[in-house]
């Protein structure tokens, strides 16, 4: 299946509710910077101490996973890298046409 980017703007863009604009940018952020944040552990492989003798066990592994989300979601919260904010302008520039 698949959906235009135009579709999903038409029913998802509202000028009359910056809130919800805002919040799904700055969810959006989050995912982004999550995933950055795996990417960066995974490509180091030296576990969180940095000698490598961290334990891979499935419970350290869901424990990282959920502390670099909740990072993620502070940083987004409080402005990140400032993506949110560019989604927003362009959302809302898109939504006043």
């Amino acid at each position: 299946m698949s959906v235009s980017p135009a579709a999903l703007l038409a029913g998802a863009v509202q000028a009359d509710n910056p809130a919800k604009i805002r919040k799904g940018a700055t969810d959006f952020e989050a995912l982004l910077l999550a995933q950055m944040l795996r990417s960066a552990r995974e490509a180091g492989g030296t576990g969180l101490t940095g000698d490598g003798s961290d334990d891979d066990s499935e419970a350290n592994s869901s424990l990282v996973e959920l502390g670099e989300q909740q990072f993620a979601q502070a940083l987004a919260s409080r402005g990140g890298l400032g993506i949110a904010k560019m989604v927003v302008a362009g959302l809302t520039n898109h939504a006043d046409r």
